[in-house]
């Protein structure tokens, strides 16, 4: 398996983060992509690097959060040096979040667009992260003609909006929350979109899965997702983890 989106730079990991690393391995998580939500501090900078350059399993992405868009301009001198690291894979996590509003709506179309035009000069897919603001997601998309590769992270939206970033030729990444009792349209989304657009994440250490609720997430939790998936659909886990995993690869090449 692979997690496409894990935190390991979080400080929930700092005091056991290799025992983490070695702990997914053993259950069955080969290769982890960690996501660096960009700062404007160069330590947290250095932190991120060490812990993608000491452990052959762990990959890299880099974004300016839409949460942070509002310090982006002093952040971005680290956006550009963490896109020079030979590990990295993506930028992302990208977007638009209207839930929180950390930043304002209009900061955060603009580093979002900002974002995909760099994405789009070094050739990398993007990792977008987008909380209530679908239409707006995908105005903005339409708007740049953004035509590169992407991935829905952590997917909370209806099978509708689902079909809209699939026919973009995006992917859909399922996160713990479709493990949960109540997540109705989630399950509908994992039950629908076709299998070959769908890949798999802890988002760790957050939303950790209903047999973990309450605990801190690790990317060995990846598993729950699969199974869960899987009993959705009505086939094996080992089908959703192949395919889960080849769509990785593809869209990643890794």
């Amino acid at each position: 398996m692979i997690d496409t989106h894990a935190h390991l730079d979080d400080k929930k990991f700092d005091a056991d983060r290799n025992e983490v690393i070695r702990g997914a391995a053993e259950n069955g998580v080969k290769k982890i992509i960690c996501v660096y939500c960009v700062s404007a501090d160069v330590r947290s900078l250095d932190k991120f690097t060490h812990i993608v350059a000491e452990n052959d399993s762990v990959y890299a992405a880099a974004g300016i959060h839409p949460h942070d868009a509002k310090a982006a301009d002093v952040a971005w001198k680290n956006l550009e040096a963490s896109l020079l690291l030979p590990d990295i894979l993506a930028v992302g996590e990208i977007g638009l979040d209207y839930h929180y509003d950390h930043s304002l709506r209009d900061a955060q179309k603009a580093v979002f667009r900002s974002q995909l035009r760099l994405a789009s000069e070094k050739r990398l897919p993007v990792i977008i992260h987008s909380r209530e603001a679908t239409d707006d997601t995908l105005t903005v998309l339409k708007e740049e003609r953004y035509s590169g590769k992407a991935v829905m992270h952590c997917y909370s939206g209806s099978v509708e909006e689902a079909k809209n970033f699939i026919d973009m030729g995006f992917y859909i990444s399922i996160a713990g929350p479709v493990t949960f009792p109540n997540a109705g349209k989630l399950k509908d989304v994992a039950g629908s979109i076709p299998l070959d657009r769908m890949l798999i994440e802890t988002d760790c250490p957050y939303l950790a899965p209903q047999a973990k609720r309450g605990m801190r997430n690790e990317p060995a939790y990846l598993k729950y997702i699969a199974e869960e998936i899987a009993s959705i659909r009505g086939v094996g886990v080992n089908e959703i983890i192949k395919a889960t995993t080849e769509n990785a690869e593809r869209l990643f090449k890794i």
